[in-house]
């Protein structure tokens, strides 16, 4: 009857008390240690990359064409201002508007087919790479040591098959995608503005390097926090794992309430951290939305006083704001990436810290043939001892 009590107890031993698994060690490191490290941690995603580079040259392909397709827009519109309304007679000026509307037209559509494409593209990779990876991480853990299972609590592995590999499938499918175009456009918007425009085109990039410097500052606090989040929702389903496995010992013992709040405990801590790592990130959004905005409206101001002192035409104005447009919001669409990518960064540490175990139980390659018994022989057994990896005492 001792027994089953010692038993029944270590069943229901809490969570916080067992014994970490060495290799996932790194779980319970506080914020500021993993705000240490940084987005190369996606490197780690790679190997499941490259059998689908085909894919990716593809879908990299109808990036650019996007991506050019919006910068070719601005020019087309500078050439409906300033050409459109040249003709002095009324039925010609209507078909020179005409053809510009159809060439704008036609670059709306290649826009969109381009687009298409590239969702398309990037969508399946983001779904290829999450399943090979999740079976990888899956196909790994199942060839664990029993100390593993011992000694690991089974929501944290639960949690990096679901959570981890979704943030990841978020990134490699949508946030890179996004990231990456932004990229091209903002570059080649302030490629066009130095060409076009270069006072104006200095002047705002002094006021977007004053946007960045403070937005890496804030991004590095909000990926501390993003992964201090995932990890208390991790030990909110170890906890469940653990209870829902034993609900008849759970119950036997009249230890619902107990369980309850114990689970709501570990809830309100993700909650909590949740909260933080959304404040620091809503903080990082009202900067770069407020800043990006006055340097549209310095580019904008500036424009109107060369029109003014007769220094550009009207459709350059146009195509000059346009420009800026497509600066301001690369750089503030490239700062929301960059909070999505930290976050993959935790969640690509985490699974590879799975995928980089090695069990202690090595399997052999063939099955070792039995030794030829010998006449006599015997076996004898000195300070055998027997103890659970997870209770070394």
């Amino acid at each position: 009857m001792l027994y089953l009590q010692r038993l029944l107890s270590s069943t229901l031993r809490p969570v916080p008390n067992a014994v970490p698994s060495p290799a996932l060690a790194p779980l319970r490191q506080a914020p500021d240690i993993a705000t240490a490290r940084n987005v190369r941690s996606l490197g780690g995603l790679l190997p499941f990359v490259r059998p689908y580079r085909a894919r990716v040259a593809a879908a990299a392909l109808f990036l650019v064409l996007a991506a050019v397709t919006t910068l070719v827009f601005p020019v087309a519109l500078k050439s409906l201002i300033d050409q459109g309304f040249i003709a002095a007679d009324s039925g010609t000026r209507v078909m020179a508007l005409r053809e510009h509307f159809f060439a704008l037209f036609a670059v709306g559509v290649a826009l969109g087919v381009f687009s298409a494409a590239r969702f398309y593209m990037v969508s399946w990779l983001g779904e290829r790479i999450t399943a090979d990876l999740r079976n990888a991480v899956y196909a790994h853990v199942i060839r664990q040591s029993p100390q593993f299972f011992e000694t690991t609590q089974t929501g944290e592995v639960l949690s990096r098959l679901t959570t981890d590999t979704t943030l990841v499938q978020t990134v490699v499918g949508s946030s890179l995608s996004m990231g990456l175009r932004n990229a091209v456009m903002g570059i080649g918007a302030m490629a066009m503005l130095i060409v076009t425009n270069p006072v104006v085109m200095t002047q705002v990039l002094v006021i977007l390097v004053l946007v960045v410097l403070p937005s890496l500052y804030f991004g590095r606090r909000v990926r501390g926090l993003s992964r201090a989040s995932q990890d208390r929702i991790a030990d909110s389903s170890a906890i469940a794992a653990e209870v829902l496995n034993a609900v008849p010992v759970v119950q036997s013992y009249l230890q619902e309430g107990r369980e309850a709040d114990r689970f709501s405990a570990s809830t309100e801590r993700a909650f909590g951290t949740a909260v933080r790592r959304s404040r620091m990130r809503s903080f990082l959004v009202a900067f770069i939305i407020s800043a990006t905005f006055g340097a549209l409206l310095w580019g904008l101001y500036q424009g109107t006083q060369a029109v003014v002192r007769g220094d550009i035409s009207a459709g350059h104005l146009g195509q000059t704001v346009v420009y800026v447009i497509i600066l301001v919001s690369s750089v503030a669409v490239l700062s929301e990436v960059y909070g999505d990518l930290l976050r993959a960064a935790g969640a690509t540490e985490r699974l590879m810290e799975l995928l980089q175990m090695e069990s202690p139980i090595v399997t052999p390659a063939a099955p070792q043939p039995l030794a030829t018994p010998v006449a006599g022989a015997s076996v004898r057994f000195d300070d055998v001892t027997f103890r659970y990896p997870s209770r070394p005492a």
